[in-house]
């Protein structure tokens, strides 16, 4: 199950847009009416586009993904435009076993509609079931003009099924501007910065811990740490061995991942280090994903999280996520300063069925108008599309700016997340459990072994 090689430099991104922190309206068209929001505003959709799947009213798609509480609402708030247009009625499910219970579901006869889809390697997962329909002809061109750097993450074996819907950056550092201001610490430039960093908040701060981390995620258990082998592995291995690396030209045990493997234990196996606000180096594996930056606003619980961008939801109403706010966030950084790799995912829209209003949807989401109706409805933030023909003056939300500026900086080479990539028995299978298993005692070489040998033979 071997993947092609894809090389991005950020360059390839220079159009994405993110998002504002207003509440969108609801959609309006000559078409299909003129339906004003709860908030009062106004926005707009071309309806004309699903005229040509047919009569759709009281037609209804089901939508199963892993996006949950706090981030749910803002999708289903950006679907309200189409609904209105169309009169098709989403049914939104999200969960935190989705990547488990997908492969269920669909062995069982029960697939959704459509289904957010986090892996690539998923997607290849479930195309070969035979159950994943391609995407339409009307999605295909929306990809081709809108999003064309991602079209080959959606393909698979020459044929195209998935557009890409959400983009992200997983190269940030979470942390406090004024403990940091309070303490005298600077933003590290340098990978060796942010060990020496990390010692010296160790040494001030015999009642705190300079990073707090959590891998819990139900069913998905183990993915935080596999962002960062994969962050570590660009920074230490370089973007051409991190490409063989994700599609096994070289063994998930080669030396080269045993470095990257060493070098983030220095930090996730220290007890010295981790894990503040929470206990001991294994309360890594119980503490949850959306829990484990929150001991940054406790006075010094911890002091840094390596997370996402859209780490930004899961902080408490009323977090001020600002440069000059109670929390905000740096580039992780690399080796030094002629490097620059950027680690970045996102999800895909796969189909399990052909009705119209289905074709529809997928349609929709693969629109400037849903990209950009998604824009208006983010929030908190974490709502960077892939979409490059978004309007870009909806940039509002100072974490997706601050995603953009990491995608569109011209020194950087971004690289998709090597776990989605992978086969799914490996990259949403062994390597969370292996990474776990780590986290909980097991070490580097069985850690390794361990997952080399579940990649698949053929």
């Amino acid at each position: 199950m071997a993947h092609t090689s894809h090389r991005r430099t950020a360059m390839a991104f220079a159009s994405i847009v993110a998002v504002s922190l207003s509440v969108a309206g609801c959609g309006s068209s000559d078409d299909g009416g003129d339906t004003t929001a709860d908030a009062g505003a106004k926005s707009t959709i071309d309806c004309a586009p699903y005229k040509t799947f047919g009569e759709l009213k009281g037609k209804e798609v089901s939508v199963y993904t892993s996006i949950t509480a706090p981030e749910d609402a803002p999708h289903i708030a950006s679907y309200k435009p189409f609904e209105d247009c169309t009169g098709i009625k989403i049914k939104y499910e999200g969960s935190k076993e989705f990547e488990a219970q997908l492969p269920v579901r669909v062995k069982g006869g029960n697939a959704p509609d459509i289904a957010y889809l986090p892996q690539p390697g998923l997607l290849k997962t479930m195309v070969e079931t035979g159950k994943v329909i391609p995407a339409p002809p009307e999605t295909v061109a929306n990809v081709d003009k809108n999003m064309p750097d991602w079209k080959n993450y959606g393909t698979v074996d020459g044929k195209f099924y998935a557009a890409a819907l959400g983009a992200n950056v997983k190269s940030f550092v979470w942390y406090s501007p004024s403990a940091f201001k309070d303490k005298g610490y600077e933003i590290p430039k340098t990978w060796d910065e942010l060990m020496t960093l990390t010692e010296k908040i160790a040494t001030d701060n015999p009642d705190a811990k300079p990073w707090c981390a959590g891998i819990e995620s139900g069913d998905a258990t183990g993915w935080p740490a596999t962002d960062w082998v994969e962050d570590v592995m660009l920074r230490t291995a370089g973007a051409d061995v991190y490409d063989k690396w994700t599609n096994h030209e070289i063994p998930f045990n080669d030396p080269q991942v045993a470095t990257a493997l060493a070098e983030v234990g220095k930090i996730l196996k220290n007890p010295k280090y981790v894990n503040g606000g929470f206990g001991d180096v294994k309360t890594i594996a119980s503490t949850s994903f959306q829990d484990a930056g929150q001991p940054i606003l406790d006075d010094g619980g911890c002091y840094m999280h390596r997370q996402a961008s859209f780490y930004a939801a899961n902080w408490p109403e009323g977090t001020k996520v600002a440069e000059d706010g109670d929390v905000w966030a740096f580039y992780l950084p690399a080796k030094d300063d002629s490097t620059h790799p950027v680690l970045g995912g996102g999800e895909f829209v796969a189909a399990f069925a052909d009705r119209p209003e289905v074709k529809a949807f997928q349609t929709y989401l693969s629109s400037v108008e849903w990209a950009n109706e998604r824009a208006k409805t983010c929030g908190s933030g974490g709502c960077v599309t892939a979409n490059k023909n978004a309007d870009a003056s909806l940039l509002k939300n100072p974490v997706d700016k601050l995603s953009a500026e990491q995608l569109t900086d011209k020194s950087a080479t971004f690289r998709f997340d090597a776990s989605d990539l992978m086969p799914g028995a490996v990259g949403s299978g062994t390597f969370w459990k292996g990474m776990t298993n780590w986290i909980t005692g097991q070490d580097d070489k069985a850690t390794l072994d361990y997952i080399e040998n579940s990649w698949p033979k053929s």
